[in-house]
């Protein structure tokens, strides 16, 4: 597979979103722990400098480009795009699954039998997610051709910019680790593209 002219997406999630009560994040406007300096420095080594910088958006994004600023890399300003937030989970959002299940949340159990497709109440469905994910990464790999995007997104997002890479099914792409600060790399190429890494953490615990 040539590489002449991939256009190299590298893909990090976001920092951690401190929750210990494990409550449903979803598209809210949630803020993240960007303490951990010897991550983002490791990151920081890593990254290309000057890349197209790319964000959703959300505060935990804008706060994860900050860390990574102050860590040594040199970015541009970010472009914003929307379409890269993460799956909007409607009234469950702020809710934990314990409550939902306590609650008998009538939507529920058909969401535990097709999580892919199941669309929580008010909010969408990962497979609508992914579909407006594949759009915006196909765009911007138009507009920004033959060069290196740094994505700073979500789990959600990465899972759909690998079932786009991938040509996976939605469910197949939700049986991806996502961790925070995780880098993925995609590259697009004339050839289709290419994985050249997966979740991938710098830091040697």
């Amino acid at each position: 597979m040539s590489m002449l002219g991939a256009t190299r997406w590298w893909w990090l999630r976001h920092a951690p979103v401190p929750c210990p009560e494990g409550r449903i994040v979803g598209c809210l406007d949630a803020a993240c722990d960007v303490s951990d300096v010897e991550d983002f420095a490791s990151l920081a080594r890593i990254l290309p400098a000057n890349a197209v910088l790319v964000e959703s958006g959300l505060m935990r994004c804008r706060q994860t480009v900050g860390a990574l600023e102050t860590a040594g890399l040199m970015l541009p300003p970010p472009e914003v795009e929307p379409d890269f937030a993460e799956q909007d989970f409607g009234l469950w959002q702020g809710r934990t699954w314990l409550e939902l299940e306590a609650e008998k949340d009538p939507v529920l159990p058909d969401f535990w039998r097709d999580p892919a497709c199941t669309a929580p109440p008010g909010g969408e469905s990962f497979a609508e997610m992914a579909h407006r994910v594949a759009a915006a990464i196909d765009r911007l790999t138009r507009l920004h051709g033959s060069r290196d995007i740094v994505a700073v997104a979500h789990a959600g997002t990465v899972r759909s910019a690998l079932a786009h890479a991938l040509g996976l099914e939605p469910a197949q792409a939700l049986q991806f680790a996502v961790q925070p600060l995780s880098l993925t790399r995609l590259d697009a190429t004339a050839d289709g593209w290419r994985v050249d890494c997966v979740n991938y953490m710098p830091v040697s615990r």
